[in-house]
C-alpha cells in the first residue's frame, strides 16, 4: 500500500514540474572573488584591447572546429597498444641491484634478492643468530652482511623475534608424564 502512495506523489503533476525545470534560466557563471575582480578590472583598464580580443569570434578557428571529426573504436582493439606501452615503460626503468641469497638453504625459486631486502629464511637466520650471540651478530654486522640499512636492521631486531618454545614444568606432581 505504501508503494502506491509514494508512486502517486512521485508522479503527481510530473509534466508541469518538468516544464518548469526546463524553462528556468540557465545557471550563470560563478561569482568571482572580490580580490580577483579588482585585478581583472585593473588589467582591463590598462589593456582595453584584451576585452575586444576575448569577446571577438575567430571565424577561421570556428571553421577548423567544424572540420574536426572524431572516430571512436571499440576499446578492445586498443588493448595490445597499451600492453606494448606498459612493456616499454617497464624496460625503461632503472635496473635494480641484486645480490645472491646468503646461506646454504637456497630456495630454488629465489635466484637473486634486491639490495635492501631479505628473504624469509634469511630474516629468520639473522634474527636467530642475533638471539644466540648478540655480541658477534650486531646490527652493524648484519646490515653489512645482508646489505641492509642500519635503521631497518635496528627496527627488525627491536620489533621481531623468532618463534620460541618454552616448556613449563607442571607444578602438580599428579600431571600425566610425557611419553
Amino acid at each position: 500500500m505504501g508503494a502506491r502512495v509514494t508512486r502517486a506523489f512521485r508522479n503527481f503533476n510530473v509534466e508541469n514540474r518538468a516544464e518548469q525545470e526546463i524553462s528556468k534560466m540557465k545557471p550563470s557563471t560563478a561569482p568571482k572573488h572580490p580580490s580577483t575582480r579588482s585585478l581583472l578590472q585593473e588589467q582591463l583598464s590598462q589593456h582595453p584591447e584584451i576585452k575586444e580580443e576575448v569577446s571577438r569570434k575567430d571565424n577561421k578557428l570556428l571553421s577548423l572546429l567544424k572540420d574536426v571529426y572524431v572516430d571512436s573504436k571499440d576499446p578492445v582493439s586498443s588493448l595490445p597498444v597499451l600492453k606494448v606501452q606498459v612493456k616499454d615503460a617497464e624496460l625503461r626503468q632503472e635496473p635494480k641491484e641484486f645480490r645472491l641469497p646468503i646461506g646454504h638453504h637456497l630456495d630454488k625459486n629465489v635466484m637473486d634478492v634486491p639490495k635492501g631486502k631479505v628473504t624469509i629464511v634469511e630474516a629468520l637466520t639473522l634474527l636467530n643468530n642475533h638471539k644466540l650471540s648478540p655480541e658477534t651478530w650486531t646490527a652493524e654486522k648484519i646490515a653489512q652482511e645482508y646489505q641492509l640499512e642500519l635503521k631497518d636492521v635496528n627496527s627488525l631486531l627491536k620489533y621481531f623475534v623468532t618463534f620460541e618454545v618454552k616448556i613449563i614444568p607442571p607444578e602438580d606432581k599428579k600431571a600425566i608424564p610425557a611419553k
